[in-house]
């Protein structure tokens, strides 16, 4: 009699695997998405989504530094400071095909609202000193007080003036807003006073807060202006605060107008001045024997500049060279005779090599 086997009893079912979602990727793997964003807003909007997404930016000061060299901040506008104006007014660039950075304008604090009011009664009397990395250096010198203002996220550091030996003096001020790159929130103020024979820096820190005065630095080269009277500049290094002294460009034009210092596109030293409707950039490298000097590299004519802001040598306009940042020179007309006529700003789009 034949045997008949029995069939084999049917295999168990594996239990079905979860699905994978973005929620479960890991976070070096979000950053490597994320760095492929097309600018900050985005970047902002994305952290916001979830918390594990927010956690991954967070996390990381080396993604941070990868997608602030890869996506530098955009131009949002210009803060002008018209004369005996309370506040200043700011010029939103019209990016209409932007719609984050279109988002980022309309969200922000531009007419710096945050800012105390001097009294119940008194209309503020703010002036703009600095603006870096997105925050706003102002003083109010009626009230002693100075204030680190972001429009984009509202934060407002208040603080007092420098010393009253110095502010009460004749010496001259210029102010400095520096943040550290890995904590957006901490800064440093540079106060640099000087007057004909020396100079000192006085250092606000936002973890110290407190100001702090340096040794001053004595020198017999005079005014610290670059004009056409001397042929050496004062350079103060932030990273160790001390002063040295540089050689300015030689003066070979005529009718030349002061020089302005500045940065190029990779953060070198650079230097311009007009003369008439002509902008000449020097860079300061190494000449053929190796030695580094100022080397004139470019001069760009401004005649359609001129043109489109109806700036005419004949009838006391001017153009003034207002700074260079990251290798793009920013300018603005003005009419000479007159304190109160609207001052306009011209960002070039001039990259400024190494």
């Amino acid at each position: 009699m034949a045997s008949h086997e029995l069939p084999p009893p049917p295999m168990k079912k594996s239990p079905a695997l979860a699905p994978t979602t973005i929620s479960d990727l890991s976070g070096d793997i979000l950053c490597e998405i994320f760095l492929r964003l097309p600018s900050l807003p985005s970047l902002i909007r994305a952290a916001l989504t979830c918390s594990s997404f927010l956690d991954a930016v967070r996390s990381s000061p080396s993604f941070r530094r990868c997608f602030r060299a890869l996506h530098p901040p955009p131009l949002l506008g210009l803060f002008i400071d018209m004369y005996e104006s309370a506040i200043p007014a700011f010029s939103p660039l019209r990016r209409r095909s932007d719609a984050d950075l279109a988002a980022a304008i309309r969200g922000a604090d531009f007419f710096l609202t945050g800012l105390p009011d001097d009294d119940k009664d008194a209309v503020p009397n703010w002036s703009i000193i600095d603006c870096r990395d997105g925050c706003v250096l102002l003083v109010n010198w009626s009230t002693e007080q100075m204030a680190a203002y972001n429009p984009l996220t509202r934060a407002l550091d208040l603080f007092p003036t420098p010393p009253a030996q110095l502010c009460d003096g004749d010496l001259y001020l210029e102010f400095h807003i520096l943040s550290y790159q890995e904590d957006r929130g901490s800064f440093r103020i540079l106060c640099v006073c000087e007057e004909q024979w020396g100079a000192c820096v006085v250092v606000f820190s936002s973890d110290a807060r407190e100001w702090q005065i340096f040794p001053w630095y004595d020198d017999d080269m005079g005014w610290h202006h670059t004009d056409e009277s001397r042929d050496h500049a004062r350079v103060l290094d932030i990273a160790t605060l001390e002063f040295s002294q540089i050689d300015l460009p030689q003066l070979v034009f005529e009718g030349q107008d002061a020089f302005r210092v500045g940065e190029a596109k990779n953060g070198n030293l650079c230097m311009t001045s007009l003369v008439q409707l002509n902008l000449f950039v020097w860079l300061w490298r190494a000449n053929d024997q190796g030695v580094e000097t100022w080397m004139l590299d470019n001069a760009f004519e401004l005649k359609k500049i001129a043109e489109a802001a109806k700036c005419s040598l004949e009838d006391n306009s001017a153009l003034k060279v207002v700074a260079i940042v990251d290798g793009c020179v920013y300018l603005s007309t003005y009419h000479e005779t007159r304190y109160d006529s609207p001052c306009c700003y011209y960002p070039s789009a001039w990259k400024l090599r190494s």
